[in-house]
């Protein structure tokens, strides 16, 4: 097999030079890159970046020039460290000057004014970054990494550097940048200086730190109630998925289809309709309520409000999520160890409980550290559900939109929720440490997955038949509103609410999409499903990239990784419009910052199911793949991909049903032209049309069902060569 050994090298060049002459540099409002493309060879705003470098006045650009040109000159050498100094030399060159010029003039000049102060007034100024900008910057982003590479980092190995490095640099862009810049309100007292002292008066307070709750006062502070109910959230949304995965893989095959169905119902639902349906059931005039005063006469009372109700709607919003990762860790472990076991004499329970249930422990630590982080940023439960019971993620949402807008507070509130995910993190890593937990090697196995035992099996169907069978309870309250007249007065049976929402008429020129809801919906559909496999695929990649490599800063690389889930997605959405509202990225109003705000909000679901699984996958499969002369991409691609297939239907599922359900995150990013399903559903409950609201989940649930359905479909079932239940093996 013969190779290009500088290929990449070259068509990154290409592409910063084609950039450069071919794509409008800047964006340009109200227009997208390939309709500015007729004008990039004219002189205005969508022209290209060599024309706004030398005939309009914009000579920073021509940085970006040089550094393609120091490449050039490296691209020419062999392969090894002479190149890798020029590669790593121009892309340094050309990225950090486009960089620093980016972010240091705006549209209005300099951006620093102390810039302004010591070279004057600029006569230019400049817009967002478009798509010959940002061409332009990957290319040279990369053939930096490519240096590095030469250089003798990464193993040597282009691939690797690049999809580290491009990986670092995106999360560092739309992760630690706008983040960074929400949590350094901390640091600013009220007139706007910077202040060690006013971070350490808004953190140290009994709001937050009150242990009055222990001490007979009236409650303890807003962290301490938040770390209970986080702790108890993620060793119950574990519990519950572990045991669901083991019934869905071990169990009787009849239960198979009706759980998946109903463990996923909670994932597809927006978190407001499961609140809705508790209370329903629950609140001071729900029906448990109200019979328990019918029948014992006890009077209707507001217990169902607080931890307890927090703490349902987090179970039946979170053990999805366990359930998904779970179930791949139990498919992935081998049945051969077990059957080792037992014929060393070891009955079914003592294999259990020594060979099967000690190789679930990466699966059981990652979804615990995703049920913490997913509980400690959720907000909608808390708003609906949690009465007086204050958590960091109302107290911020308050802090931001309340009467008095204090963005220091909130961001000191921020600050205490990473903490707090960074502790359970290295909880974590320090409990599974170096330990092997590799259960998919290259030899064959064609070993029969072991049968539950009967104990194990009767005590997980206890506790998950009352649990799906309340599910279903608590949904069919759900939907029913959306199907009655008024809930609570009239329940004549209609579908009023769904012609509202969804009805479709014949006009002059054909077909009219007449309901309010249908421009809603087409958005979500759309800016879901562009999201959901990019998050896919970068979190696999990120998950491979820890599994499979060693480099420098990898804890960190991690930790960032999983950084978007430890800030509440009001902060978050907060935090994209003060990062993204100027250049060099403006993209504030546009259906882009919504999508990256999918993505990076959503990522680390995919990092975590794709690192436990990985876990599972012998090193010699990689090995045996690279000793064959294949490349490290085409190994991943071809060898390793296919064995990752429930992490990766973990990862598209919940990207996409998390981006159609989303609240928190997006409240503050969208716009009447790209308003979302969730968005129109609170402004229905907001104006007290329940009806249309729960018929609008309705048509949620179904689609994504469908979506579900479809993902699993094309993606398909991993192939471990095991026999299945039951198969005869003819003796000869």
């Amino acid at each position: 097999m013969t190779r290009k050994p500088n290929g990449a090298v070259w068509s990154c060049i290409a592409a910063g030079f084609l950039a450069y002459l071919l794509l409008p540099w800047y964006a340009i409002q109200d227009t997208s890159w390939y309709q500015a493309l007729p004008q990039v060879f004219n002189e205005g705003d969508a022209a290209n970046g060599l024309l706004q470098a030398l005939r309009q006045g914009r000579p920073w650009l021509l940085v970006g020039l040089a550094g393609l040109v120091l490449c050039t000159f490296g691209a020419l050498l062999r392969p090894g460290r002479g190149q890798g100094r020029w590669l790593l030399a121009g892309g340094l060159v050309g990225a950090l000057g486009l960089a620093i010029a980016g972010f240091t003039i705006g549209a209005r000049g300099w951006s620093v004014a102390a810039l302004n102060t010591a070279f004057g007034e600029l006569s230019v100024n400049q817009f967002g970054i478009g798509a010959g900008g940002f061409v332009a910057l990957a290319a040279l982003i990369l053939l930096a990494a490519f240096g590095l590479a030469r250089l003798g980092f990464f193993r040597g190995d282009l691939f690797v550097s690049g999809a580290v490095i491009g990986c670092a640099v995106l999360m560092l862009l739309f992760i630690a940048y706008p983040v960074s810049k929400a949590l350094a309100g901390a640091f600013f007292n009220e007139d706007g200086q910077w202040s060690i002292r006013a971070f350490m008066d808004r953190i140290f307070t009994a709001r937050i730190w009150g242990v009055g709750c222990v001490t007979g006062g009236a409650a303890c502070g807003v962290a301490w109630n938040t770390l209970v109910l986080a702790l108890l959230t993620a060793a119950g949304t574990t519990f519950l998925g572990t045991l669901m995965a083991l019934m869905a893989e071990r169990g009787s095959k009849r239960w198979q289809g009706p759980l998946r169905v109903i463990a996923l119902l909670p994932i597809i639902t927006p978190p407001f309709v499961v609140g809705l349906g508790l209370i329903l059931l629950f609140g001071r005039a729900g029906v448990v309520n109200q019979a328990l005063e019918a029948w014992f006469g006890l009077p209707p009372t507001r217990w169902f409000y607080g931890l307890p109700g927090i703490l349902t709607a987090q179970l039946f919003a979170f053990t999805p999520i366990a359930f998904m990762i779970m179930r791949g860790v139990v498919q992935g472990i081998a049945p051969s160890l077990e059957e080792a076991a037992q014929m060393l004499r070891a009955d079914r329970r003592r294999a259990f409980f020594t060979v099967t249930l000690p190789l679930l422990k990466p699966g059981l630590a990652n979804a615990f550290l995703v049920g913490f982080i997913e509980s400690i940023a959720d907000f909608g439960n808390p708003v609906v559900v949690g009465g007086q019971y204050s958590v960091l993620s109302t107290d911020i949402f308050f802090a931001i939109v309340g009467a008095q807008y204090d963005q220091g507070r909130a961001a000191s509130l921020a600050w205490v929720l990473t903490l707090f995910a960074l502790a359970v993190f290295a909880l974590q890593r320090g409990v599974l440490g170096k330990q092997n937990y590799t259960t998919v090697s290259g030899k064959g196995d064609a070993g029969i997955p072991m049968p539950l035992p009967d104990s194990v099996r009767r005590a997980i169907y206890a506790v998950a038949f009352p649990w799906i069978l309340f599910t279903v309870v608590v949904y069919l309250f759900a939907f029913a509103g959306g199907f009655v007249q008024t809930w609570g007065r009239d329940y004549t049976f209609t579908l009023n609410h769904f012609k509202t929402a969804f009805s479709l008429e014949w006009g002059q020129f054909g077909l009219v999409w007449a309901g309010t809801a249908w421009n809603s919906l087409w958005t979500t559909l759309k800016l879901a499903g562009i999201s959901a496999p990019i998050t896919a695929a970068i979190g696999l990649l990120i998950a491979w990239l820890l599994a499979r490599n060693e480099f420098k800063g990898q804890g960190a690389f991690e930790f960032a990784a999983l950084l978007a889930f430890a800030i509440p997605g009001t902060v978050l959405g907060v935090s994209y419009i003060l990062a993204f509202n100027v250049p060099p990225l403006e993209l504030t109003g546009t259906g882009l910052i919504i999508i990256l705000c999918f993505m990076f909000r959503n990522l680390p679901v995919g990092v975590r199911a794709g690192t436990a699984a990985f876990k599972q996958l012998d090193r010699s499969l990689d090995e045996a793949s690279l000793m064959l002369r294949a490349s490290t991409a085409q190994t991943l691609f071809k060898v390793v991909l296919p064995l990752l297939k429930p992490a990766l239907v973990a990862a598209l599922v919940y990207s996409f049903v998390r981006a159609m359900t989303t609240v928190s995150a997006v409240i503050f990013l969208v716009t009447a032209e790209n308003e979302l399903a969730t968005t129109y559903i609170i402004g229905r409950v907001g104006n007290g049309d329940y009806g249309v609201a729960l018929a609008y989940c309705t048509v949620l649930i179904v689609l994504m069902s469908a979506a579900i359905a479809l993902i699993q479909l094309l993606v398909g079932e991993r192939k471990l060569g095991r026999r299945k239940t039951g198969t005869v093996v003819a003796a000869h």
